[in-house]
C-alpha cells in the first residue's frame, strides 16, 4: 500500500479581510504570474516603452520591453515612431541585438530576413532558390509575414504601445490627473537624454510596485531622505490613488528648513543620522525651481513605470518582469534640450539620489531580494496593510498604506480574485 499522500494545490482565494491583507502566494505562484502578463501587459493596457529622445532622429531605434516580450522602438525616415516585436517572423530569432543605434532597416542575423523600420518584410535571401531548386513557394506573401506591430501613442516626449485594438485612447487610460503630471515633465519642452542605470532585482515585480506606493517606509529605511530633510513624516505629503487604484501620484512641497526641525515625529525616526555628511552639498541644497511650483513628487502609471522628480533629477523607473521571482529595473534620466550648464550639472549630481546605488534607493532592492525567499517559503501567510486604516481614499500623510490597498483593490478586480 502506498502511504504517500500527494499535496493538492489549494484554491487561490483572497482573504476575507479584503485589501487590508495580501496573500503571500501572489508573489510566487507561476499561474498567477502568467495570468498577470496576459491581463496587464498583453491586454487592454498602454505600456510605456520609452522617450522620444531615445530615438532622436530618423532611422534610429531603441530596444525596450512589454512584459517579457522584447520590442523595438523605431523612428523611420519620415520621423514617424513605430513599435514592433523584437522577434523575426521567420523562426522567432531575436532580431535586434544592440540596445540602440542607427539603421535604415532591420535584418535578422539568423537567416537575413530584412524588415523596414515600420516592420514590413522587404526581402529575404534565396527567395526563388538556387539554380531552380529550393526557395519559397510561389504563393509566399511578404505582406503576411511582417513583424508583429503594436498600436502606438505619443504624448509629448513619451512613447506608449498596446497589443489590443480595444485599449481606450491613451488620454482616457491615463486620466486627467496623470496627464497633468506627465505633461508637466515631458510636454513643455523637447527632451534630452541624460543617461541610464539598469539592475536586476531578485523579487516578484509586485513587491517593487508596492514599494513605490509605500511612503510609510521611506523615512524609516532610507537614512538619506530623513537626515537631509528631503522627505520626513512631519513634512507636507500627499498620497492620491487614481482610477480605483490603477494609477497613483504622490507629492510634497520642498521645504529647505525641514531638516533642521524637531518634532514628536522626528524623534521616532531612528534613521536620522546627525553625523551623516555629504561632501558636495549641491546634491541636497541647490535647487532650480524650473516648474515654478516648488513641487517634488512622483506618479505611477500601471503596469510598469514610476516617474519621479527629486529636485532637478528627472527619472523614469521602468519595471520589467523577468519571471515570477525576478524583475529588471531600467532607470532613464532625462532633462531638456535647452538646459543651461547649471541645470545640466545639477541633473547629473542629483541623479545619484536614485538608481541601483542611489543615496535614497539603494536599500529598496536589497530588502526586496531578501523578502522574496521568505514569501516563497510561506505562501499562505498574510501581509498586513492597515497603516492609515482599511480604506483606499487619498490621504495627506506618509504614514499610510492606502496606495497599496488601492492597488490591490484594482488588482483583484482585474485578476478575478
Amino acid at each position: 500500500m502506498n502511504d504517500t499522500i500527494e499535496a493538492q494545490p489549494q484554491e487561490r482565494k483572497w482573504p476575507a479581510e479584503g485589501v487590508s491583507r495580501v496573500p503571500a502566494w501572489i508573489y510566487s505562484d507561476p499561474e498567477i504570474y502568467a495570468r498577470e502578463l496576459e491581463v496587464f501587459h498583453y491586454g487592454k493596457v498602454w505600456n510605456y516603452v520609452g522617450l522620444d529622445c531615445e530615438v532622436p532622429e530618423p532611422n534610429t531605434f531603441r530596444r525596450s520591453w512589454i512584459g517579457e516580450r522584447p520590442v523595438i522602438i523605431t523612428r523611420d525616415a519620415d520621423g514617424e515612431i513605430h513599435v514592433v516585436e523584437n522577434r523575426c517572423a521567420h523562426r522567432g530569432s531575436l532580431l535586434c541585438w544592440q540596445n540602440s543605434g542607427k539603421a535604415k532597416d532591420l535584418t535578422c542575423p539568423y537567416h537575413h530576413w530584412s524588415y523596414s523600420l515600420k516592420g514590413d518584410l522587404m526581402g529575404l535571401p534565396f527567395l526563388r532558390g538556387v539554380q531552380g531548386k529550393g526557395g519559397m513557394p510561389r504563393d509566399f506573401d511578404k505582406t503576411k509575414n511582417s513583424l508583429t506591430k503594436l498600436r502606438v501613442a505619443v504624448r509629448g516626449g513619451s512613447i506608449w504601445a498596446t497589443y489590443s485594438d480595444e485599449t481606450p485612447p491613451l488620454e482616457d487610460y491615463l486620466g486627467e490627473e496623470i496627464l497633468t503630471r506627465l505633461d508637466r515633465l515631458v510636454s513643455r519642452r523637447p527632451l534630452r537624454l541624460v543617461g541610464y542605470s539598469r539592475q536586476v532585482v531578485d523579487s516578484n515585480w509586485k513587491l517593487y510596485w508596492e514599494n513605490s506606493r509605500d511612503p510609510y517606509h521611506a523615512t524609516l529605511m532610507h537614512p538619506f531622505l530623513s537626515t537631509f530633510g528631503i522627505l520626513r513624516t512631519d513634512g507636507d505629503y500627499h498620497s492620491v490613488p487614481l482610477q480605483e487604484g490603477r494609477h497613483e501620484y504622490t507629492y510634497s512641497q520642498y521645504d529647505p528648513e525641514l531638516r533642521n526641525r524637531t518634532s514628536e515625529a522626528s524623534a521616532q525616526i531612528k534613521s536620522i543620522k546627525t553625523t551623516l555628511q555629504i561632501q558636495d552639498t549641491d546634491v541636497v541644497n541647490s535647487v532650480v525651481d524650473e516648474f515654478n511650483d516648488g513641487m517634488m513628487g512622483a506618479f505611477q502609471v500601471f503596469p510598469t513605470i514610476l516617474v519621479q522628480q527629486y529636485f532637478n533629477c528627472l527619472v523614469v523607473r521602468h519595471i520589467i518582469p523577468k519571471g515570477v521571482g525576478k524583475h529588471e529595473l531600467v532607470w532613464t534620466y532625462f532633462g531638456y534640450a535647452d538646459d543651461d550648464e547649471q541645470v545640466s550639472e545639477l541633473r547629473l549630481k542629483q541623479s545619484n539620489l536614485v538608481g541601483p546605488a542611489g543615496f535614497v534607493s539603494l536599500e529598496d532592492s536589497e530588502v526586496l531580494s531578501l523578502m522574496q525567499p521568505v514569501v516563497e517559503g510561506s505562501p499562505h501567510a498574510l501581509q498586513v496593510l492597515e497603516m492609515g486604516g482599511h480604506g483606499t481614499e487619498a490621504q495627506s500623510t506618509m504614514m499610510t498604506e492606502t496606495l497599496i490597498r488601492a492597488f490591490y483593490d484594482f488588482y483583484r478586480r482585474e485578476m478575478g480574485l
